[in-house]
């Protein structure tokens, strides 16, 4: 477990910026080191406003697009392009901008997919494909990703694990199905925790004041079952990328980087 790092952005289009431009600086070394990259996406307006950031950068084609993996943390069960899917947005401000190679675009099954109205099979589905890439010799079923970009909700939840839901208590399990989520849609499909944790570095990134207490509170110490993006945390780093308002209550302020 990692001790988390704080930086703070003057603004959410600023966070956009920069994360965007240090998640180039990323994927292009671990393509460097190792020839391919991967990285788990996640949605929302933040999520969503970094993807529309690094399709624009300068620096973007930097990055060998065919060479990455993309996964997602967690997906909305919803239609195959459905505009509230993170897949569907994640395409429309990024993946159909750049050279992808599709086989390893691993987007969740939508709800009228191979495996139709059923989350359990989809989460079945999907933490196969995770088994299937990892490499045999770290004897866990989901690979090391690079980067795990997560978000964060008022609640606390990040991906689709809310407090003290059966979610957040899974330790077996790396992907599960979610129902009677607290915020609609009500069945999404999720990886848990200890999957989460596989990450070589986990990003969590929020803006706006309604944000600041759950920060607070996880950066505080605050335990996972009750504020699941405490535990989040990236192997070798864990990174809380805020801008000042989600920032404001957070303790040790003075000390963290403006950005």
């Amino acid at each position: 477990m990692t001790e988390p790092q704080t930086i703070v952005h003057g603004s959410p289009e600023l966070l956009a910026a920069a994360t965007a431009a240090r998640l180039v600086t990323r994927l292009v070394d671990a393509q460097a080191a190792r020839g391919t990259a991967s990285v788990v996406l996640t949605g929302g307006r933040t999520g969503t406003a970094v993807l529309e950031q690094l399709r624009t950068a300068p620096a973007r084609d930097a990055v060998d697009w065919s060479r990455v993996d993309f996964y997602w943390g967690d997906e909305r069960f919803l239609p195959d392009g459905d505009p509230e899917r993170n897949e569907t947005q994640a395409r429309s401000a990024l993946l159909d901008h750049v050279p992808v190679t599709p086989e390893r675009v691993h987007a969740m099954a939508p709800s009228d997919g191979e495996f139709g109205d059923d989350p359990e099979a989809a989460a079945e589905a999907y933490a196969e494909v995770l088994a299937a890439a990892a490499p045999p010799e770290d004897r866990y079923p989901v690979p090391t990703f690079d980067v795990c970009l997560l978000g964060v909700g008022e609640e606390g939840h990040t991906a689709s694990i809310f407090p003290d839901s059966p979610a957040v208590h899974e330790t077996e399990r790396t992907v599960v199905a979610v129902r009677d989520c607290p915020k609609p849609p009500p069945v999404r499909v999720s990886l848990t925790l200890p999957a989460i944790r596989r990450s070589a570095e986990v990003w969590l990134m929020t803006t706006g004041a309604g944000k600041a207490a759950a920060v607070a509170m996880a950066l505080g110490g605050a335990g996972e079952v009750a504020l699941p993006a405490a535990g989040a945390t990236g192997r070798t780093r864990t990174l809380w990328l805020l801008d000042r308002t989600a920032a404001e209550k957070a303790p040790g302020l003075s000390a963290v980087h403006l950005g």
